[in-house]
Protein backbone atom coordinates (compact mmCIF):
# COMPACT_ATOMS: atom_id res chain seq x y z
CA UNK A 1 0.00 0.00 0.00
CA UNK A 2 1.50 3.59 -1.07
CA UNK A 3 2.11 5.99 1.57
CA UNK A 4 3.44 9.82 1.86
CA UNK A 5 7.28 10.34 1.20
CA UNK A 6 7.46 11.97 4.31
CA UNK A 7 5.80 12.15 7.74
CA UNK A 8 5.15 16.35 7.66
CA UNK A 9 2.75 15.62 4.84
CA UNK A 10 0.30 13.83 7.01
CA UNK A 11 -0.03 16.89 8.90
CA UNK A 12 0.62 17.59 12.83
CA UNK A 13 -2.54 15.74 13.73
CA UNK A 14 -1.80 12.78 12.72
CA UNK A 15 1.92 13.04 14.12
CA UNK A 16 0.11 13.78 18.19
CA UNK A 17 -2.53 10.72 17.28
CA UNK A 18 0.96 8.76 16.52
CA UNK A 19 2.36 9.57 19.74
CA UNK A 20 -0.81 9.05 21.32
CA UNK A 21 -1.31 5.62 20.46
CA UNK A 22 2.96 5.06 21.36
CA UNK A 23 2.58 6.23 24.62
CA UNK A 24 -0.81 4.11 25.41
CA UNK A 25 -0.63 1.07 22.65
CA UNK A 26 1.67 -1.59 23.83
CA UNK A 27 1.11 -3.60 21.23
CA UNK A 28 1.29 -1.30 18.73
CA UNK A 29 4.48 0.22 20.26
CA UNK A 30 5.73 -3.64 20.10
CA UNK A 31 5.29 -3.85 16.71
CA UNK A 32 6.69 -0.87 15.63
CA UNK A 33 10.08 -0.06 17.63
CA UNK A 34 12.38 -1.94 15.41
CA UNK A 35 11.57 0.67 12.99
CA UNK A 36 10.37 3.55 15.09
CA UNK A 37 12.89 5.94 14.50
CA UNK A 38 13.03 10.07 15.46
CA UNK A 39 14.25 11.38 12.36
CA UNK A 40 11.04 10.90 10.75
CA UNK A 41 9.30 13.72 12.70
CA UNK A 42 10.44 17.22 12.26
CA UNK A 43 9.00 18.82 15.83
CA UNK A 44 12.21 18.51 18.49
CA UNK A 45 9.45 17.69 20.73
CA UNK A 46 8.18 15.03 19.00
CA UNK A 47 11.81 13.75 18.62
CA UNK A 48 12.42 14.11 22.41
CA UNK A 49 9.20 11.57 23.01
CA UNK A 50 10.10 9.26 20.28
CA UNK A 51 13.53 8.87 21.70
CA UNK A 52 12.69 8.45 25.34
CA UNK A 53 9.75 5.86 24.39
CA UNK A 54 12.85 4.15 21.93
CA UNK A 55 15.00 4.23 25.13
CA UNK A 56 12.34 3.18 27.93
CA UNK A 57 10.47 0.28 25.87
CA UNK A 58 14.66 -0.96 25.62
CA UNK A 59 14.72 -1.53 28.97
CA UNK A 60 11.03 -1.94 30.48
CA UNK A 61 9.65 -3.58 27.08
CA UNK A 62 6.57 -1.41 27.18
CA UNK A 63 5.46 2.74 27.06
CA UNK A 64 6.66 5.45 29.93
CA UNK A 65 3.93 6.58 32.08
CA UNK A 66 3.00 9.69 32.54
CA UNK A 67 4.54 9.98 35.59
CA UNK A 68 7.76 9.35 34.14
CA UNK A 69 7.49 11.81 31.31
CA UNK A 70 6.75 14.53 33.84
CA UNK A 71 9.75 14.07 36.04
CA UNK A 72 12.06 13.71 32.86
CA UNK A 73 10.87 16.89 31.55
CA UNK A 74 11.12 18.50 34.72
CA UNK A 75 15.09 17.70 34.07
CA UNK A 76 14.99 19.66 30.63
CA UNK A 77 17.04 23.29 30.99
CA UNK A 78 15.08 24.40 27.71
CA UNK A 79 12.43 25.76 28.88
CA UNK A 80 10.94 26.81 25.31
CA UNK A 81 11.02 22.78 24.59
CA UNK A 82 9.79 22.10 28.36
CA UNK A 83 6.37 24.30 27.84
CA UNK A 84 5.90 22.45 23.86
CA UNK A 85 6.45 19.26 25.64
CA UNK A 86 3.79 19.59 28.01
CA UNK A 87 1.69 21.23 25.24
CA UNK A 88 2.30 18.00 22.77
CA UNK A 89 1.90 15.23 25.31
CA UNK A 90 -1.55 17.03 26.58
CA UNK A 91 -2.54 16.52 23.16
CA UNK A 92 -1.51 13.21 22.44
CA UNK A 93 -3.05 11.43 25.33
CA UNK A 94 -6.28 13.67 24.16
CA UNK A 95 -6.01 11.73 20.92
CA UNK A 96 -5.26 8.22 21.78
CA UNK A 97 -8.85 6.87 21.90
CA UNK A 98 -10.31 8.83 18.59
CA UNK A 99 -12.39 6.81 16.16
CA UNK A 100 -9.70 6.39 13.82
CA UNK A 101 -6.60 5.54 15.49
CA UNK A 102 -6.66 1.83 13.96
CA UNK A 103 -6.20 3.27 10.55
CA UNK A 104 -3.67 5.99 12.17
CA UNK A 105 -1.59 2.95 13.57
CA UNK A 106 -1.82 0.70 10.08
CA UNK A 107 -0.75 3.94 8.03
CA UNK A 108 2.12 4.77 10.25
CA UNK A 109 3.01 1.00 10.33
CA UNK A 110 3.16 1.06 6.41
CA UNK A 111 5.22 4.91 6.44
CA UNK A 112 8.03 2.89 8.52
CA UNK A 113 8.08 -0.27 7.02
CA UNK A 114 8.42 1.62 3.70
CA UNK A 115 11.09 3.89 5.12
CA UNK A 116 12.94 0.86 6.46
CA UNK A 117 12.63 -1.16 3.03
CA UNK A 118 13.79 2.56 1.54
CA UNK A 119 16.92 2.57 3.59
CA UNK A 120 17.85 -1.34 3.38
CA UNK A 121 17.82 -0.73 -0.30
CA UNK A 122 20.29 2.43 0.08
CA UNK A 123 22.90 0.26 2.48
CA UNK A 124 22.53 -2.55 -0.35
CA UNK A 125 24.09 -0.64 -2.83
CA UNK A 126 27.34 -0.72 -0.73
CA UNK A 127 27.08 -4.15 0.30
CA UNK A 128 26.87 -5.20 -3.73
CA UNK A 129 29.61 -3.59 -4.36
CA UNK A 130 31.57 -5.54 -1.54
CA UNK A 131 29.84 -9.05 -2.93
CA UNK A 132 28.13 -9.29 0.62
CA UNK A 133 24.97 -10.71 -0.34
CA UNK A 134 24.32 -12.80 2.81
CA UNK A 135 24.36 -8.90 4.33
CA UNK A 136 21.62 -7.56 1.89
CA UNK A 137 19.61 -10.44 2.16
CA UNK A 138 19.44 -10.09 5.81
CA UNK A 139 19.00 -6.55 5.49
CA UNK A 140 15.74 -6.97 3.36
CA UNK A 141 14.64 -9.86 5.59
CA UNK A 142 14.62 -7.02 8.48
CA UNK A 143 13.15 -4.96 6.28
CA UNK A 144 10.18 -7.27 5.89
CA UNK A 145 9.73 -8.11 9.07
CA UNK A 146 9.05 -3.83 10.19
CA UNK A 147 5.75 -3.54 11.70
CA UNK A 148 4.46 -7.21 11.75
CA UNK A 149 2.65 -8.31 14.55
CA UNK A 150 5.11 -9.42 17.36
CA UNK A 151 2.78 -9.90 20.06
CA UNK A 152 3.64 -14.00 20.70
CA UNK A 153 2.52 -13.35 24.76
CA UNK A 154 3.70 -12.34 28.26
CA UNK A 155 7.63 -12.92 28.47
CA UNK A 156 7.43 -13.30 32.16
CA UNK A 157 11.41 -12.72 32.69
CA UNK A 158 10.93 -9.36 30.59
CA UNK A 159 7.96 -8.02 30.93
CA UNK A 160 8.02 -7.24 34.72
CA UNK A 161 7.43 -3.46 34.09
CA UNK A 162 3.81 -4.44 32.59
CA UNK A 163 2.13 -6.87 34.85
CA UNK A 164 2.70 -4.06 37.46
CA UNK A 165 1.40 -1.29 36.17
CA UNK A 166 -1.28 -0.02 37.42
CA UNK A 167 -2.70 0.63 33.66
CA UNK A 168 -2.13 -3.22 33.09
CA UNK A 169 -6.05 -4.09 34.37
CA UNK A 170 -7.52 -0.33 33.81
CA UNK A 171 -10.63 -1.12 36.30
CA UNK A 172 -14.31 0.56 36.37
CA UNK A 173 -14.99 1.42 40.29
CA UNK A 174 -17.83 -0.48 41.94
CA UNK A 175 -20.47 2.09 43.00
CA UNK A 176 -19.65 -0.02 46.43
CA UNK A 177 -16.64 0.29 48.72
CA UNK A 178 -17.33 -3.47 49.70
CA UNK A 179 -16.73 -5.18 46.07
CA UNK A 180 -13.94 -2.81 45.20
CA UNK A 181 -11.94 -3.52 48.65
CA UNK A 182 -12.44 -7.48 47.25
CA UNK A 183 -11.78 -7.37 43.68
CA UNK A 184 -8.78 -5.07 44.00
CA UNK A 185 -10.54 -1.73 42.46
CA UNK A 186 -13.53 -3.10 40.84
CA UNK A 187 -13.86 -4.59 37.27
CA UNK A 188 -11.59 -4.30 34.20
CA UNK A 189 -10.74 -5.00 30.56
CA UNK A 190 -12.46 -8.57 29.36
CA UNK A 191 -14.40 -9.12 32.49
CA UNK A 192 -17.64 -10.65 32.37
CA UNK A 193 -19.56 -9.19 35.38
CA UNK A 194 -23.05 -11.10 36.30
CA UNK A 195 -25.50 -9.62 38.91
CA UNK A 196 -28.12 -12.85 39.66
CA UNK A 197 -31.46 -12.07 41.05
CA UNK A 198 -34.95 -13.07 41.42
CA UNK A 199 -37.65 -11.38 38.96
CA UNK A 200 -38.19 -8.28 40.53
CA UNK A 201 -35.74 -8.30 43.03
CA UNK A 202 -33.41 -5.29 41.82
CA UNK A 203 -31.07 -6.69 40.34
CA UNK A 204 -31.39 -4.02 37.01
CA UNK A 205 -31.39 -1.39 39.46
CA UNK A 206 -27.73 -3.06 40.27
CA UNK A 207 -25.96 -3.13 37.11
CA UNK A 208 -27.93 0.71 36.39
CA UNK A 209 -26.17 1.64 39.45
CA UNK A 210 -22.83 0.49 37.85
CA UNK A 211 -23.97 2.20 34.53
CA UNK A 212 -24.55 5.23 36.36
CA UNK A 213 -21.71 5.38 38.83
CA UNK A 214 -19.26 4.88 35.56
CA UNK A 215 -20.24 7.92 33.79
CA UNK A 216 -20.46 9.75 36.67
CA UNK A 217 -16.52 9.44 36.90
CA UNK A 218 -16.39 9.98 32.92
CA UNK A 219 -16.61 6.78 31.57
CA UNK A 220 -18.81 6.33 28.13
CA UNK A 221 -21.79 3.17 28.72
CA UNK A 222 -23.18 1.67 26.38
CA UNK A 223 -26.92 -0.06 27.73
CA UNK A 224 -28.53 -2.33 25.79
CA UNK A 225 -32.24 -3.25 27.29
CA UNK A 226 -34.36 -5.95 26.47
CA UNK A 227 -36.97 -5.46 28.81
CA UNK A 228 -37.59 -2.33 29.32
CA UNK A 229 -38.42 0.70 26.82
CA UNK A 230 -35.07 2.77 25.94
CA UNK A 231 -37.33 6.14 27.64
CA UNK A 232 -37.71 4.14 30.89
CA UNK A 233 -34.11 3.37 31.11
CA UNK A 234 -33.24 6.65 30.95
CA UNK A 235 -35.73 7.99 33.70
CA UNK A 236 -34.54 4.96 36.17
CA UNK A 237 -30.67 6.26 35.16
CA UNK A 238 -32.22 9.86 36.09
CA UNK A 239 -33.50 8.86 39.34
CA UNK A 240 -30.15 7.11 40.21
CA UNK A 241 -28.69 10.51 39.35
CA UNK A 242 -30.71 12.83 40.84
CA UNK A 243 -32.20 10.44 44.13
CA UNK A 244 -36.00 11.49 42.93
CA UNK A 245 -38.48 8.75 42.77
CA UNK A 246 -39.24 7.59 39.13
CA UNK A 247 -42.60 8.15 39.17
CA UNK A 248 -42.01 12.31 40.94
CA UNK A 249 -39.63 12.47 37.98
CA UNK A 250 -41.63 14.71 35.90
CA UNK A 251 -42.29 17.42 38.59
CA UNK A 252 -38.70 17.66 39.06
CA UNK A 253 -37.08 18.36 36.04
CA UNK A 254 -35.16 21.12 36.75
CA UNK A 255 -33.72 19.20 39.79
CA UNK A 256 -33.10 16.13 37.07
CA UNK A 257 -31.30 18.42 34.62
CA UNK A 258 -29.05 19.89 37.13
CA UNK A 259 -28.20 16.37 38.29
CA UNK A 260 -27.19 14.99 34.80
CA UNK A 261 -25.17 18.26 33.70
CA UNK A 262 -22.42 16.66 36.41
CA UNK A 263 -22.12 13.41 34.71
CA UNK A 264 -18.73 13.81 33.28
CA UNK A 265 -19.39 10.31 30.90
CA UNK A 266 -21.86 9.34 28.60
CA UNK A 267 -24.60 7.05 28.27
CA UNK A 268 -26.01 5.33 24.91
CA UNK A 269 -29.03 3.39 25.97
CA UNK A 270 -30.42 0.98 22.89
CA UNK A 271 -33.58 -0.81 23.14
CA UNK A 272 -33.57 -4.19 21.04
CA UNK A 273 -36.94 -6.73 21.53
CA UNK A 274 -36.73 -9.69 23.27
CA UNK A 275 -34.81 -12.75 21.04
CA UNK A 276 -34.21 -10.40 17.61
CA UNK A 277 -30.38 -9.07 18.53
CA UNK A 278 -27.33 -11.34 19.01
CA UNK A 279 -24.08 -10.51 19.99
CA UNK A 280 -23.23 -9.97 16.48
CA UNK A 281 -25.86 -6.93 16.49
CA UNK A 282 -24.17 -5.27 19.31
CA UNK A 283 -21.35 -5.92 18.02
CA UNK A 284 -21.85 -3.76 14.79
CA UNK A 285 -24.15 -1.41 17.04
CA UNK A 286 -20.46 -0.52 18.96
CA UNK A 287 -19.01 -0.36 15.35
CA UNK A 288 -21.26 2.16 14.19
CA UNK A 289 -21.21 4.56 17.84
CA UNK A 290 -17.46 4.45 17.14
CA UNK A 291 -17.73 5.97 13.65
CA UNK A 292 -21.02 7.86 13.25
CA UNK A 293 -21.13 9.23 16.95
CA UNK A 294 -16.93 9.02 17.89
CA UNK A 295 -18.57 7.44 20.80
CA UNK A 296 -16.25 4.29 22.41
CA UNK A 297 -17.69 2.69 25.36
CA UNK A 298 -15.60 1.93 28.21
CA UNK A 299 -18.23 -0.11 29.86
CA UNK A 300 -21.34 -2.35 28.05
CA UNK A 301 -24.47 -3.60 29.71
CA UNK A 302 -26.80 -5.89 28.61
CA UNK A 303 -30.23 -6.40 30.05
CA UNK A 304 -29.83 -9.32 30.13
CA UNK A 305 -27.69 -11.46 27.94
CA UNK A 306 -30.48 -14.53 28.03
CA UNK A 307 -32.75 -12.48 25.87
CA UNK A 308 -29.87 -12.74 23.23
CA UNK A 309 -30.52 -14.50 20.31
CA UNK A 310 -28.31 -17.57 19.77
CA UNK A 311 -27.67 -20.25 17.37
CA UNK A 312 -30.32 -21.78 17.77
CA UNK A 313 -28.98 -25.17 19.04
CA UNK A 314 -31.74 -27.84 20.10
CA UNK A 315 -30.80 -27.62 23.97
CA UNK A 316 -31.68 -24.57 25.61
CA UNK A 317 -28.73 -25.00 28.14
CA UNK A 318 -26.41 -25.02 25.07
CA UNK A 319 -28.15 -21.75 23.77
CA UNK A 320 -27.32 -19.98 27.29
CA UNK A 321 -23.55 -21.40 27.33
CA UNK A 322 -23.16 -20.02 23.67
CA UNK A 323 -24.31 -16.62 24.87
CA UNK A 324 -22.43 -15.85 27.75
CA UNK A 325 -19.05 -17.60 26.54
CA UNK A 326 -19.73 -15.49 23.31
CA UNK A 327 -19.99 -12.44 25.65
CA UNK A 328 -17.22 -13.23 27.50
CA UNK A 329 -15.21 -13.62 23.87
CA UNK A 330 -17.15 -9.69 23.25
CA UNK A 331 -15.32 -8.31 26.35
CA UNK A 332 -11.79 -9.69 25.91
CA UNK A 333 -12.17 -8.62 21.95
CA UNK A 334 -12.97 -5.06 22.71
CA UNK A 335 -10.86 -4.88 25.73
CA UNK A 336 -13.56 -3.77 28.20
CA UNK A 337 -15.77 -5.09 30.41
CA UNK A 338 -19.46 -6.57 30.06
CA UNK A 339 -21.90 -6.56 32.79
CA UNK A 340 -25.69 -8.38 32.81
CA UNK A 341 -28.03 -9.38 35.42
CA UNK A 342 -29.00 -12.91 35.16
CA UNK A 343 -32.07 -14.70 36.53
CA UNK A 344 -32.15 -17.12 39.54
CA UNK A 345 -33.80 -20.53 39.19
CA UNK A 346 -37.06 -21.00 40.85
CA UNK A 347 -35.62 -22.56 43.57
CA UNK A 348 -34.35 -19.69 44.51
CA UNK A 349 -37.11 -17.65 45.40
CA UNK A 350 -36.85 -19.26 48.64
CA UNK A 351 -33.56 -18.74 49.75
CA UNK A 352 -32.18 -16.36 52.23
CA UNK A 353 -29.34 -15.80 50.11
CA UNK A 354 -28.86 -16.93 46.28
CA UNK A 355 -26.13 -19.10 45.84
CA UNK A 356 -24.27 -20.38 42.88
CA UNK A 357 -26.82 -23.59 42.92
CA UNK A 358 -29.55 -21.14 42.47
CA UNK A 359 -28.82 -20.20 38.72
CA UNK A 360 -31.22 -20.33 36.06
CA UNK A 361 -30.40 -22.44 32.81
CA UNK A 362 -27.03 -23.38 33.21
CA UNK A 363 -24.50 -23.54 35.87
CA UNK A 364 -21.73 -23.01 33.34
CA UNK A 365 -22.36 -19.14 33.56
CA UNK A 366 -20.64 -19.89 36.67
CA UNK A 367 -17.67 -20.92 34.95
CA UNK A 368 -17.85 -18.41 32.03
CA UNK A 369 -18.14 -15.19 34.28
CA UNK A 370 -15.39 -13.55 36.31
CA UNK A 371 -17.19 -11.74 39.28
CA UNK A 372 -20.55 -13.38 39.71
CA UNK A 373 -23.05 -11.83 42.53
CA UNK A 374 -26.50 -12.24 43.88
CA UNK A 375 -29.34 -9.80 45.45
CA UNK A 376 -31.66 -12.51 47.57
CA UNK A 377 -34.73 -10.04 48.47
CA UNK A 378 -38.03 -11.54 49.90
CA UNK A 379 -40.96 -10.18 50.23
CA UNK A 380 -40.33 -8.65 53.97
CA UNK A 381 -37.01 -7.28 52.25
CA UNK A 382 -39.02 -5.38 49.46
CA UNK A 383 -41.09 -4.38 52.12
CA UNK A 384 -38.71 -3.54 54.53
CA UNK A 385 -36.15 -1.70 51.91
CA UNK A 386 -33.40 -4.39 52.15
CA UNK A 387 -31.60 -7.52 50.40
CA UNK A 388 -28.47 -9.56 50.97
CA UNK A 389 -25.54 -9.54 48.50
CA UNK A 390 -23.60 -12.90 48.12
CA UNK A 391 -20.32 -12.90 45.97
CA UNK A 392 -20.71 -16.17 44.49
CA UNK A 393 -17.15 -16.06 42.48
CA UNK A 394 -14.21 -13.57 42.27
CA UNK A 395 -11.21 -13.65 40.41
CA UNK A 396 -9.29 -11.08 41.98
CA UNK A 397 -9.70 -11.96 45.85
CA UNK A 398 -11.98 -13.69 47.95
CA UNK A 399 -15.85 -15.02 47.51
CA UNK A 400 -18.54 -16.72 49.74
CA UNK A 401 -18.70 -13.09 51.83
CA UNK A 402 -22.83 -12.03 52.05
CA UNK A 403 -23.47 -8.66 52.78
CA UNK A 404 -26.72 -7.09 53.71
CA UNK A 405 -28.08 -3.73 52.41
CA UNK A 406 -30.56 -1.04 52.12
CA UNK A 407 -32.21 -0.57 48.36
CA UNK A 408 -34.76 1.57 47.44
CA UNK A 409 -36.39 0.59 43.86
CA UNK A 410 -38.23 3.88 43.50
CA UNK A 411 -35.17 5.61 42.44
CA UNK A 412 -32.06 3.35 42.78
CA UNK A 413 -30.43 4.18 46.03
CA UNK A 414 -28.36 1.70 46.85
CA UNK A 415 -26.19 1.15 50.24
CA UNK A 416 -24.59 -2.05 51.00
CA UNK A 417 -22.61 -2.91 54.18
CA UNK A 418 -19.15 -2.80 54.57
CA UNK A 419 -18.73 -5.46 56.80
CA UNK A 420 -20.09 -8.70 55.56
CA UNK A 421 -22.60 -11.13 58.02
CA UNK A 422 -21.26 -13.26 61.02
CA UNK A 423 -22.07 -17.16 60.52
CA UNK A 424 -25.04 -16.56 63.05
CA UNK A 425 -26.42 -13.90 60.73
CA UNK A 426 -25.77 -15.62 57.48
CA UNK A 427 -27.44 -19.10 58.82
CA UNK A 428 -30.39 -17.29 59.72
CA UNK A 429 -31.02 -15.68 56.45
CA UNK A 430 -30.18 -18.79 54.80
CA UNK A 431 -32.52 -20.94 56.92
CA UNK A 432 -35.40 -17.87 55.92
CA UNK A 433 -37.65 -21.21 54.96
CA UNK A 434 -41.83 -20.64 55.21
CA UNK A 435 -43.19 -22.29 58.03
CA UNK A 436 -46.51 -23.69 58.89
CA UNK A 437 -46.24 -22.34 62.82
CA UNK A 438 -48.21 -19.60 63.05
CA UNK A 439 -46.71 -18.17 65.76
CA UNK A 440 -43.07 -17.58 64.58
CA UNK A 441 -44.57 -15.63 61.20
CA UNK A 442 -43.76 -11.89 61.54
CA UNK A 443 -46.90 -9.16 61.58
CA UNK A 444 -46.45 -8.45 57.81
CA UNK A 445 -46.83 -12.17 56.96
CA UNK A 446 -49.33 -12.36 60.02
CA UNK A 447 -51.51 -9.69 58.60
CA UNK A 448 -51.67 -11.12 55.18
CA UNK A 449 -52.53 -14.06 55.98
CA UNK A 450 -55.42 -12.75 58.41
CA UNK A 451 -56.70 -10.75 55.14
CA UNK A 452 -56.79 -13.50 53.23
CA UNK A 453 -58.65 -15.21 56.13
CA UNK A 454 -61.18 -12.72 56.22
CA UNK A 455 -61.81 -12.50 52.62
CA UNK A 456 -62.36 -16.68 52.09
CA UNK A 457 -64.92 -16.31 55.05
CA UNK A 458 -66.73 -13.55 53.33
CA UNK A 459 -67.29 -15.63 50.30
Amino acid sequence: MATLNKLNQYGNAFQIKVLGALLTQRDFLLNIADSLDSEYFESQAHKWVIEYIIKYFTQYHTYPTVETLSIEIKKIDNEVLRISLTDSLREAYKMSDVSDLEWVEKEFSDFCKNQQMKKAIMTSVDLLSLGDYDGIRGLINDAMKAGEDKNVGLDYTVDIETRYREDDRRVIPFPWKTFNDLTQGGYGKGDLVLLFGNPGGGKSWGVMAMGAYAAALGFNVVHYTLELSEGYVGKRYDAIFSGIDVDKLKDHRTEVEAAISKVKGKIMVKEYAPKRASLDTIEAHIQQLEHQNEFKPDLIIIDYLDLLRTKGRKERKDEIDDVYTDAKGLAKELGIPVVSPSQANRTGAEEGILQAKNAAGSYDKIMIGDIIISLARGRKDKVNGTGNWHVIKNRYGADGLTFGSKINTANGYIDINDHPMDDDEIDSKANNKPTNNFSEIGVEDRYVLRSKFMKLEKE
